[in-house]
């Protein structure tokens, strides 16, 4: 199953470079560095996620954005595990903006066969009047594995967030996300129902296509000690309509309740995983040609 996971993504990664020079027009939905005509800011982000987690930005009215998101294993497992290249998580997700401030979006991860589901509501925007932006984040995910004595509402998390994120110059844009995880089932007995955590995350432009990108996931409330915070650095690479997310991180799910709650790996001990970010955007817009 693995081996057909890393030949699909092969694939899918050899069609995305062979589009790339077709769509360069698609560059514009991924917005550019200038301040547009309302004198707001753009691009405080160049993609919809920071690495693992939201960023503040949303998809244009009529975008439909395409994720393939890929985590392997350990890079410390070894020659023998091919140093994490023999195992691999998949996460496929669809999003579409239904306006330029209102996104939604599906999405369904081989770890635990998670389904999650969420809406995205830009609140404020950065202008030359305003400080930052701040973007409402709402998701419900659902266990789909078979697992014995797990059933109904028990195989449900849900996530709230509030993403706050200021672009300082054209080179360097912060945001900070409070967020708040309901989990119906807690993983262990030391768990909180209720999780308290903050994400941090920072981009750096090295180049008009090539940023620097970190995040990290503190928790504030009862956590066994089996569970590590998440940790992840990575680089951005823009071109024509997509943007690549290369990136190093202690987590290997790709949603909320699982990488900032189960993580179990712990960076700063070498537990670390190569993963990446495929975005590929399509507009939709009956208008556009």
């Amino acid at each position: 199953m693995h081996l057909i996971q890393r030949i699909s993504s092969l694939l899918l990664l050899i069609i995305c470079l062979n589009a790339a020079g077709q769509d360069q027009e698609l560059l514009e939905l991924l917005s550019s560095d200038e301040a547009d005509d309302k004198g707001y800011v753009s691009a405080t982000f160049k993609s919809t996620r920071v690495i693992n987690g939201h960023s503040i930005e949303t998809r244009s009215n009529g975008v439909l954005e395409f994720i393939i998101s890929h985590r392997f294993g350990k890079i410390n497992s070894g020659y023998d595990e091919f140093y994490g290249l023999d195992f691999s998580t998949i996460r496929l997700g669809l999003e579409y903006g239904i306006t330029d401030d209102l996104n939604i979006g599906v999405g369904r991860a081989s770890f635990d066969k998670v389904v999650d589901a969420f809406v995205k509501y830009r609140l404020l925007r950065q202008s030359k009047d305003f400080p930052f932006t701040a973007t409402a984040f709402a998701s419900i995910t659902r266990k789909t594995v078979e697992q014995l004595g797990l059933d109904g509402i028990d195989r449900n998390t849900y996530t709230a967030q509030l993403l706050i994120a200021r672009k300082f110059n054209s080179n360097f844009s912060f945001q900070i996300s409070p967020t708040i995880i309901q989990r119906n089932l807690v993983p262990t007995l030391q768990d909180d129902n209720l999780l308290i955590a903050v994400g941090l995350g920072a981009r750096y432009k090295l180049s008009n296509r090539i940023a620097i990108v970190t995040e990290y996931y503190p928790q504030f409330s009862n956590k066994s000690t089996e569970f590590e915070d998440s940790f992840a650095v990575g680089v951005d690479i823009e071109t024509g309509g997509h943007v690549f997310q290369l990136h190093f991180t202690n987590a290997i799910q790709m949603n909320e309740k699982g990488f900032i709650g189960e993580t179990t790996d712990s960076f700063w001990d070498g537990d670390i995983h190569y993963g990446f970010n495929i975005t590929r955007v399509f507009d939709l817009r009956p208008n556009k040609r």
